[in-house]
């Protein structure tokens, strides 16, 4: 039997090896999605082959998930519970893509992850096999063993000399890539505990940011981000460049109690520097661009899709289908934002398109030729009819 597992070297995947080949008597093939971890992958080939799996795939996704996954998402306008950017959600069904594939080419008959079954990315993992493939098994070990916490998890790495970087004292969960860094566990599960500053890694202290604001300005091409202050980049080139600049001013901290679809709350800690400044980028050039309607239909059309990216559900119909009205939303947001930088800060500070609907002459206080401001009377008239029946009626009732 081969199996291929959803590999990062980190304390769960490392014990989860052994623990596969111990008790389903099996080949284990591990994969490893390189989203932008940087030197997390360093050595990592050699540490999984000495844990007991036969192989390892480092399958370089990163320009897939920027086009593919991330840029979607910010076209759509995707934030869960008005804090959360999804950058863990959406990285999950590219893996598991490419997991499937991986096990489609090996003859693999089951793929298994180290999500605990008490969070959302089991849910995540396996919608997406059973979208891509539903032939094939599904081993969750967190499921199925009787280790009940990281600690003994530890524990059971020390026992079988697997190297793992967690300790009980700091066992948090970590997760990266391109778009953000999120933090889980440990001491985070006390809501009252403000993190320490050397938890963080992608951004600075904003006590300890530059004293000087930093000015981008940031041209989209139908809601696609191109380029920063006239230099064009790839997607990858343009994210990495955006989190570098946002990090150092200290952009992009999240702290969060969301509700897990699973049903309990759970904290979360997230670092999204690029991607924060990119989310209100985007939104101001829409604001700009799009008809009052279709922006105040989209906003709940955003919410639509936030749930559905949460709730590990990106290969489901209605996310195509939401797609296909996000993708006409977009045709004319073009255009360029400024933003300043400064002490954690994204400030909008300008934005500017050719597709613009915003015109001075109608939204000035001065004098105007396109617009009467006598006509409004008549409007407020009939735009107030309904409570202007309402009203009468109540003090006909009062006998006035």
């Amino acid at each position: 039997m081969k199996v291929v597992l959803a590999y990062s070297g980190g304390l769960d995947t490392s014990v989860i090896i052994k623990w596969l080949k111990e008790n389903y008597n099996c080949e284990v093939i591990a994969v490893t999605a390189d989203l932008g971890q940087e030197e997390e992958l360093d050595n990592l080939e050699e540490k999984a082959l000495e844990t007991g799996a036969s192989k390892l795939y480092v399958e370089n996704l990163q320009e897939e998930f920027v086009r593919d996954f991330i840029f979607p998402t910010l076209k759509a306008g995707a934030i869960y519970e008005k804090k959360y950017l999804l950058g863990t959600a959406i990285a999950r069904p590219l893996i598991a893509k490419r997991m499937v594939e991986i096990a489609e080419e090996e003859g693999a008959e089951a793929i298994a992850h180290g999500c605990t079954g008490k969070g959302n990315d089991q849910v995540r993992f396996e919608l997406a096999v059973k979208a891509l493939n539903p032939r094939l098994k599904i081993i969750a070990p967190w499921r199925e063993w009787n280790i009940t916490s990281r600690e003994e998890a530890i524990d059971y790495a020390k026992r079988h000399n697997i190297p793992v970087s967690a300790t009980k004292e700091k066992p948090f969960s970590i997760d990266r890539n391109l778009w953000h860094m999120s933090y889980e566990g440990g001491a985070l599960e006390d809501t009252s505990w403000e993190p320490d500053e050397d938890m963080f890694l992608l951004t600075n202290s904003p006590g300890s940011a530059p004293d000087e604001p930093l000015y981008l300005e940031i041209y989209f091409e139908k809601g696609i981000p191109l380029n920063i202050n006239g230099k064009e980049y790839s997607p990858v080139e343009l994210l990495r460049k955006l989190n570098k600049l946002a990090g150092l001013h200290g952009v992009g901290r999240v702290d969060l109690v969301e509700n897990r679809l699973v049903g309990m709350k759970s904290r979360g800690i997230y670092e999204t520097p690029g991607g924060t400044v990119l989310f209100l980028a985007h939104q101001e050039l829409e604001s700009i661009t799009l008809d009052r309607d279709t922006m105040h239909f989209k906003e709940m059309v955003a919410s639509q899709y936030a749930l559905i990216l949460y709730y590990g559900q990106w290969f489901a119909p209605l996310r195509r289908a939401l797609d296909a009205f996000v993708e006409r939303t977009q045709e004319k947001v073009t255009g360029t934002v400024r933003v300043k930088l400064f002490k954690g800060n994204c400030f909008v500070v300008g934005r500017k398109s050719e597709y613009s609907l915003y015109r001075e002459d109608l939204a000035t206080f001065e004098k105007g030729e396109l617009y009467d401001q006598k006509d409004a009377g008549g409007f407020i008239n009939c735009f107030g009819l309904p409570l202007m029946v309402q009203g009468l009626l109540e003090r006909k009732s009062k006998g006035d």
